[in-house]
């Protein structure tokens, strides 16, 4: 087994004299020390190579491997395992090569400035990534704590808010937490117009006020808050989808004939970093799964054009796929041999002729097949009655 010989190291705003004396001891003996140009400032007094965040920053893993031999450190803020950069490193050198040193993270100091509850709050970043992440998280008295990207982000969030009706939302920022120059601000969301600092972590806690947004991570949303051509998987149908192909914090789906995205959005919001390929031939559509993406909280949805199988070929290997349009043999032969092991597909079909395939492949391959037949409440003159939807025959097969 290899010694560790790299440490990676949570610092606060408290610098050095923050560090526990075993890992203030580490820290000083370091031969290479990698870092942000605030890490390096927390650190100046000590005597060290120093290297700053390669660009891109997948070149660090290259950079820390060329190191091996030497005493390295990387420096982080806060805790390195919670969304920071100890998990990407951990990923690509082995564990026991590693020595982690966590500090308070910028969410627990946050919290203790509040009085809230860890377990009771949301925990987000949407530091170098997409703000609309953020977005199925906002309901009704719920709190959230978000790392964010810069100075900017806490308007841009602010926006949102009050776009889905959560304006009187309180928010504060928190910057330079546990240093000297820790500095507060408070105010709310549809009147946020303060200045603060790049680095900054930001709390919300969501007030609906009348006629807002309220959507839960549960699938089975409004079909109205979706944009499409009439050609969707509708809300009761939707919902039995998902629950079939059950939605996992970072598993990837394929979604096959994706149409406006519906399935794969509520696929990513039901899970975090959970992950989607819409397949979809037209460009229209692709339109229409693009925004929605962006307006649900998808922003990472990956649209590709074409179509099944040929289209499959070269893309990772799923855990779970939808089929909601193009249903043949080939596609479910190149899905099926694509899946993960416990890998879940799902088909619909609403033609006889859809239907009759799905016969076939049940009764080739085995898994389940339901008929879904839902019928919705509709004025029928002055009075009201049912009308009842097309009827959807639904395949399900597990991959032992």
């Amino acid at each position: 087994m290899t010694a560790p010989w790299l440490h990676i190291v949570g610092i606060g705003e408290d610098g050095m004299e923050g560090l526990r004396p075993a890992t203030r001891a580490v820290v000083e003996a370091a031969e290479v020390i990698i870092g942000g140009d605030r890490h390096h400032r927390l650190s100046d007094a000590v005597k060290a190579e120093r290297i700053a965040w390669p660009s891109p920053f997948d070149a660090l893993i290259d950079t820390l491997k060329s190191l091996k031999g030497r005493r390295v450190v990387v420096l982080a803020t806060g805790d390195p395992l919670w969304y920071s950069v100890g998990a990407r490193i951990g990923r690509a050198i082995p564990v026991e090569e590693i020595v982690y040193h966590p500090q308070l993270s910028a969410f627990q100091l946050a919290a203790a400035r509040l009085g809230w509850s860890l377990p009771d709050v949301e925990t987000l970043t949407v530091h170098g990534r997409p703000v609309q992440q953020m977005i199925p998280f906002v309901m009704p008295g719920r709190r959230l704590l978000i790392l964010t990207t810069g100075s900017d982000t806490p308007g841009e969030i602010a926006r949102i808010l009050t776009e889905r009706g959560y304006g009187r939302s309180p928010m504060t920022v928190f910057a330079a937490m546990g240093g000297l120059r820790e500095q507060r601000f408070d105010g709310i969301a549809e009147e946020w117009r303060k200045e603060v600092p790049d680095f900054n972590t930001l709390a919300v806690e969501c007030v609906a006020g009348p006629g807002a947004e309220v959507l839960a991570r549960v699938p089975g949303l409004p079909d109205e808050v979706f944009a499409h051509d009439g050609r969707m998987t509708k809300r009761e149908v939707r919902a039995v989808t998902l629950a079939a192909l059950m939605p996992m914090p970072g598993a990837l789906l394929w979604d096959i004939g994706a149409g406006s995205g519906s399935v794969s959005v509520e696929w990513m919001r039901a899970a975090r970093e959970a992950q989607a390929i819409a397949l979809e031939p037209r460009p229209d559509r692709r339109a229409l799964a693009a925004a929605n993406a962006a307006a649900l909280g998808a922003p990472k949805l990956n649209i590709v054009p074409g179509r099944a199988p040929e289209a499959l070929a070269g893309l990772p290997a799923p855990d779970a796929v939808f089929i909601g349009g193009g249903l043949s043999e080939a596609v479910v032969e190149a899905a099926w041999a694509a899946l993960k092991p416990f890998g879940r597909l799902v088909a619909n079909a609403v033609t006889l002729q859809s239907e009759a395939e799905l016969m076939r492949l049940q009764a080739a391959r085995g898994g389940e097949l339901v008929r879904l037949a839902v019928a919705r409440a509709e004025p029928v003159g002055r009075m009201t009655g049912w009308r009842p939807m097309m009827p959807v025959t639904q395949w399900r097969l597990v991959k032992a």
